[in-house]
């Protein structure tokens, strides 16, 4: 055969390959929400002002990390759906889904190289990529051995498992900015206000009421804030213990609990938390200067908390 038709095959055969190996990734960067990270560096890049092209390079790096992790996550929460479409691991197996995530996580690291400043990279993306999997690791602890965290250990989970993919991201921009600030501050309260809103929005979304995912962390009795406050503060009702314990599906005890929840003062709770969080976010962003794209995103995020209405209505 002829030299350069072979290296023609050899090439078409690797792209093949290379798109039978992301069919999982691709399909899962089609959910909604997707945007929310590449939105963040924008904002972030309002005050750390990288050039465009390594801003564009942290951004990939960044989403192919959080679509990978969804992709496990799915599997470890025994999840059917992601944002009203079936999770990737319910349409391409277990397997296949495992090694796409996996495969991605390195194509990240790869993409480092583009960076330059490897062995710096490097250790930014080992430390948080670390702490991500320790977040996630002790909210399936938390799940599977039907244990109640306080308050403060369900912070510091939240911080690792949402705000260290935040925190890899400005880390990696600072290297490449004359602006040192210190941002560690804000990346956690952004975590954790993060992973806060999730959960509420977990169980208020009026959009999942009509699917299978409606209070889905129910579903796979994950020890969510609004279940964590019902829990601690009521220390003689074990109800909600219970429920989560059963891992139900069944909608009328789903609603049975959010009407709980009301009542016990957990749904006013939590957006007290995230009110106070808004708060503190935009209060530490006043040392950077104002930034209008960071004030927009947190104002559009808020919109589920700020409206006041029954989760159980």
């Amino acid at each position: 055969m002829d030299s350069s038709l072979s290296k023609v095959e050899n090439v078409k055969t690797k792209d093949k390959h290379e798109q039978i190996l992301l069919e999982p990734y691709k399909y899962i960067s089609q959910t909604k929400g997707q945007q929310i990270h590449i939105q963040l560096i924008e904002a972030f890049n309002f005050w750390l002002k990288i050039p465009d092209e390594k801003q564009q390079i942290v951004s990939e790096v960044v989403q192919m990390l959080q679509n990978a992790s969804l992709i496990v996550d799915d599997i470890e929460d025994n999840s059917k759906l992601r944002q009203g479409i079936p999770a990737t691991h319910s349409i391409f197996g277990v397997a296949k889904a495992i090694n796409a995530a996996n495969y991605v996580y390195l194509l990240g690291i790869e993409k480092l190289f583009l960076l330059e400043k490897f062995e710096e990279t490097f250790r930014i993306f080992t430390e948080h990529s670390l702490e991500v999997h320790r977040g996630q690791g002790m909210d399936i602890y938390w799940r599977d051995a039907v244990i109640c965290p306080t308050e403060e250990e369900y912070k510091l989970m939240a911080y690792r498992k949402t705000g260290a993919l935040f925190g890899l991201a400005v880390k990696l921009m600072q290297l490449f900015s004359t602006n040192k600030s210190d941002l560690d501050n804000l990346v956690k309260l952004l975590g954790i206000y993060f992973q806060i809103r999730n959960d509420y929005a977990n169980l208020c979304s009026k959009e999942k009421e009509a699917n299978k995912s409606y209070c889905e962390d129910i579903t796979e009795g994950k020890f969510s804030f609004p279940l964590i406050h019902a829990i601690r503060s009521n220390p003689d009702d074990n109800q909600v213990f219970f429920i989560l314990r059963q891992k139900t599906t069944d909608n009328d005890i789903k609603k049975y609990c959010l009407q709980y929840l009301e009542k016990v003062g957990s749904f006013e709770y939590t957006r007290k938390v995230l009110s106070e969080l808004e708060y503190k976010l935009l209060q530490n962003m006043e040392f950077l200067g104002q930034n209008p794209k960071f004030i927009a995103i947190i104002e559009e995020l808020s919109k589920i908390y700020s409206a006041l209405e029954d989760c159980y209505k």
